[in-house]
């Protein structure tokens, strides 16, 4: 039995770096919990990277009490949040390392508050907070936590017994709260992420493996996903060790993991039979080898220097001749995410200053938006997040900024060219704000993708690899046929006050494809302007703007 009384800073650290890689491990399950059945689903993606982003700042130093490591954790969380899950999760570590004031251990009564502490400022952030979502889970959480710890202040095993039974019994029960996941046919992805997380957390407290927390295949040498994690390490390292001595026992293995946390961060030891497999990103690759030795022989060893392989991905930039990048001051800017080549060329046309790749499914953190943003040498900026998963971070980073920083609550990229197109640079800032609101909300969108898996939606059979239509944030139409689901997508957003059409079309189609698209499109719609772009947008087929 565990007789773990108190949490102490670095238990802490390694319940983190546990419940990180818990969520990594099963990211793509998360992901595909997605109630539409389209391709970027990223909820397990968005609450992975975040976390990955607490773990290393937890990982920069060791810390002597709980509170501080949690300070870190919020810190790290808050910087890196992406998307709406991701910027929850660091709301929830926020409220959690709030509720420990400077307390050096944690006591099961005190973990039990932080975790409500956490909930409550989680429901603070969102402005509309819907019941049925990772919100509600973490909230029944907390409140079973208290209870419990109530009524046993010093178990912990006790205390995560109810925490993960009461968070599955809740995720279990968001389908009844929420129609769309029921009809869905899945639980909330955001609980299920937090669940994976805590999760993690208990597995360490216990000192046992994450990697027997689920069914989820042990990582191996040539496929590890931590190894993606952006660090403050030099080295990406893998050895394998085999041989073990006699006296290694599970105890020698926490001692073995403790090391290797000590002198780097992404850690993972995963130990089968008379094997062990490790994984970190350090500075002394050369001391982890020395740690592996005292437990077995190495057996297999690499090391990538991840400094080498960024220099060669990202080259430096090249400055005029003056060896100077500095712009002008001026009184607007604007920051804008984008994604694919051509929308980020019709922004940087329309004088948008920065463009922010936001990757496949456009969710750049909080800290890429607030750096975006305070590079301008501007007295006021604007930023279009062009997604609704994007929105909760643009306006954490503007909350967090000492600078004058507006969110146009654009939520795709022809929102936000039609709110760009809107701004009158000599008109003072809250006309702006409305001329640019008003202009984007006018516009009418519609996307074009593929199924990612079998699913109903209001009595639509929808089957893997359909190709479907969505506007207004519900799937519209379905067929075998791309041109076939634009067209028919056209009827459900075309008007007869209408006379722009607006067909952006992505990498997957050609521009001989997007211009016939384009003609027939003309003839179904003799009064309304065609014009067809290239997005370059990757999994969306078309991204179709009406005004």
């Amino acid at each position: 039995m565990n007789q773990t009384k108190t949490i102490d800073g670095l238990l802490l650290r390694e319940m983190a770096i546990a419940g990180a890689a818990l969520l990594e491990k099963n990211r793509e399950m998360v992901d595909a919990l997605n109630v539409f059945p389209v391709p970027d689903g990223d909820t397990g993606t968005n609450m992975s990277l975040t976390m990955a982003s607490a773990i290393r700042e937890i990982n920069q130093k060791e810390y002597d009490t709980a509170a501080g490591a949690a300070e870190a954790l919020s810190k790290g969380a808050l910087r890196g949040a992406r998307g709406n899950s991701g910027v929850i999760t660091s709301q929830i570590l926020r409220g959690f390392s709030k509720a420990l004031g400077g307390a050096e251990t944690i006591s099961p009564q005190l973990f039990a508050s932080a975790l409500q502490k956490g909930a409550e400022t989680a429901y603070k952030a969102v402005m509309k907070p819907k019941e049925g979502t990772i919100l509600t889970v973490a909230r029944v959480i907390a409140e079973d936590a208290v209870r419990q710890a109530e009524n046993a202040p010093d178990d912990f095993d006790a205390l995560f017994s109810v925490i993960l039974k009461s968070g599955e019994a809740i995720l279990q029960r968001t389908p009844d709260m929420l129609p769309v996941l029921k009809q869905a046919g899945v639980v909330d992805a955001g609980g299920r992420g937090l669940m994976f997380i805590l999760s993690g957390f208990y597995a360490a407290i216990r000192g046992s493996s994450y990697e027997n927390e689920n069914e989820a295949n042990a990582p191996d040498a040539e496929n590890h996903s931590l190894t993606a994690y952006e660090t403050a390490f030099t080295y990406s390292q893998d050895f394998r060790l085999k041989y073990l001595k006699d006296t290694v026992t599970d105890d020698s293995m926490q001692v073995f993991r403790r090391q290797l946390n000590r002198i780097g961060d992404n850690v993972s030891v995963v130990r089968e039979n008379d094997e062990v497999y490790c994984h970190l990103n350090t500075d002394d690759p050369g001391k982890a080898i020395q740690f592996g030795l005292e437990i077995g022989e190495i057996i297999e060893s690499s090391i990538i220097n991840l400094r080498e392989e960024d220099r060669k991905k990202n080259p430096p930039q090249q400055t005029d001749d003056t060896g100077t990048t500095e712009k002008q001051h001026r009184h607007y800017g604007f920051v804008s995410v984008s994604l694919g080549e051509g929308f980020a060329s019709i922004f940087h046309d329309l004088q948008v200053d920065v463009i922010v790749d936001g990757g496949q499914t456009m969710n750049p953190s909080i800290e890429d938006i607030q750096t975006a943003a305070e590079s301008i040498p501007a007295d006021i900026v604007f930023v279009l997040p062009n997604n609704g998963n994007v929105i909760l971070a643009a306006q954490q980073a503007a909350e967090l900024s000492e600078r004058e920083i507006h969110v146009i609550p654009t939520k795709n990229v022809a929102m936000g060219i039609a709110a760009v197109v809107a701004f009158q640079p000599d008109a003072d800032t809250e006309t702006n704000l409305a001329l640019m609101e008003e202009a984007s909300q006018h516009v009418r969108t519609g996307t074009v993708t593929y199924a990612v898996r079998n699913s109903v939606y209001e009595e639509m059979s929808i089957e893997q690899g359909d190709i479907i239509g969505l506007t207004n944030g519900k799937i519209a139409c379905k067929d075998k046929d791309i041109a076939g689901v634009a067209l028919h997508l056209m009827e459900d957003i075309v008007t007869e006050d209408d006379g722009l059409i607006t067909l952006y079309y992505g990498q997957d189609v050609s521009e001989e494809e997007a211009q016939s698209l384009g003609e027939l499109i003309g003839e179904k719609y003799p009064d309304c302007d065609v014009d067809v772009y290239s997005g370059g947008q990757p999994l969306y087929y078309y991204i179709i703007s009406v005004e």
